[in-house]
Formats: structure tokens, C-alpha cells, sequence
């Protein structure tokens, strides 16, 4: 049976698990809709997220709320974690060892959410979900299957902040976000009517 997020948040604590504690503010644990149908996975929290304790809220969490829209979401409907729960000094890239530390959480989150779709945002989410060493330039806009989840790669929204260049693939990517939950939801919805049908006496 799946934990909580309650009862994993408790058991993550003020995490003192790896050195990251003892340049972070705070622990950054995750937020959204514990229901989701889809779940945005990130890197790591950065400065602003280390101040506010909720992932992406600075520049790159704007610019995700834009996006959201061309999907036909908002951040009310989603939830959203990262493969870190710290941020590293100076927003450096996660080491091994503490992905190996922090990951068992995320693992736990993705459980307990049991959403239909995951969007991972950028190298190392795709990575750690796909458990591929493919970079996201090439898995990008590309439905993956793995268990019950479609699991759909994308750039991370600071990349195409830095990068203008990436933001129509940005945009191509989220109409196909949007597309994709559409085709989910008839899915099921035909999974459920059929259910009722064989119910019925």
C-alpha cells in the first residue's frame, strides 16, 4: 500500500541525509494536487525555490505556468517534485550519491500520486524515470511507456529561458502534453464504460 505524501513528508523530515544540508535553506518537498493526472518532475530546486520551500517559483516556474495553458492545465491541476529535495550550491548538477539518497522519496511521491502522466523536465528526471543514459535533446517530444505510466520528456524551462531556440520545441511539446491527456482520458473513459457494462446484469 502507498504512503501518504503526509507520512512521507514526516519521514523525510529536515533531511540531514547528505551534505546538501548544510548549504540549503530549507527542504523542498513538493506541491500540487494529490489526485493529479499529471506529474512535473524537475532537477533540483534553485535559489528561489531553497527561499520559498516549493519547487518552481522563480523565473523558470512563470515560464511553466505559460506553458501549462498550451496544454490546457494549470498548476492547481498538477503536482510538482524534483529528483533533489536541496538545492546544490550555486544550482551545480546533482551528484550520484545524492540522487541515490534523495530518489527513494520522489519514488515514494510518484506512488502515492498514481498519476497518469509524468513530464520529466530536463536530463536528469528524464534519466532517473526512464532509467536511460539518453539526454533529453534526444528523447524529447517522445511518449515513453514505463509501467502504468506514459512519461513524457521535455527541456526544462530554464534551458529554453537561456536558450530562445528551444522554446518553440518548448511550446510543440505541451500541445502534445495536452493531446496526450486528452487521449488518456477517453481511454479510460471507454475503459469505464465497458466495466459498467459487464457489471450490469
Amino acid at each position: 500500500m502507498a504512503k501518504s505524501l503526509a507520512d512521507i513528508r514526516a519521514e523525510l523530515g529536515e533531511c540531514r541525509r547528505c551534505s546538501l544540508c548544510d548549504t540549503r535553506t530549507t527542504v523542498v518537498f513538493g506541491v500540487g494536487n494529490h489526485d493529479a493526472e499529471v506529474m512535473f518532475i524537475g532537477e533540483a530546486p534553485g535559489k528561489q525555490e531553497d527561499l520559498g520551500a516549493e519547487p518552481f517559483i522563480g523565473a523558470a516556474g512563470k515560464y511553466l505556468n505559460e506553458l501549462l495553458q498550451l496544454a490546457g492545465l494549470t498548476r492547481e491541476e498538477i503536482y510538482i517534485a524534483n529528483v533533489l529535495k536541496c538545492r546544490p550550491p550555486e544550482n551545480r548538477d546533482p551528484q550520484p550519491a545524492e540522487i541515490e539518497i534523495c530518489s527513494p522519496f520522489l519514488r515514494e511521491q510518484v506512488r502515492a500520486i498514481a498519476p497518469q502522466i509524468i513530464v520529466t523536465l530536463g536530463n536528469f528526471a528524464t534519466r532517473f524515470i526512464l532509467r536511460t543514459d539518453r539526454g533529453i535533446t534526444g528523447l524529447r517530444g517522445q511518449i515513453q511507456i514505463t509501467g502504468p505510466f506514459s512519461v513524457l520528456p521535455i527541456f526544462h524551462p530554464a534551458a529554453a529561458i537561456y536558450d530562445r531556440l528551444k522554446q518553440p520545441l518548448m511550446e510543440q511539446d505541451f500541445r502534445l502534453l495536452g493531446r496526450l491527456i486528452e487521449t488518456r482520458r477517453f481511454e479510460k473513459n471507454n475503459v469505464d464504460k465497458t466495466t459498467l457494462c459487464e457489471e450490469q446484469p
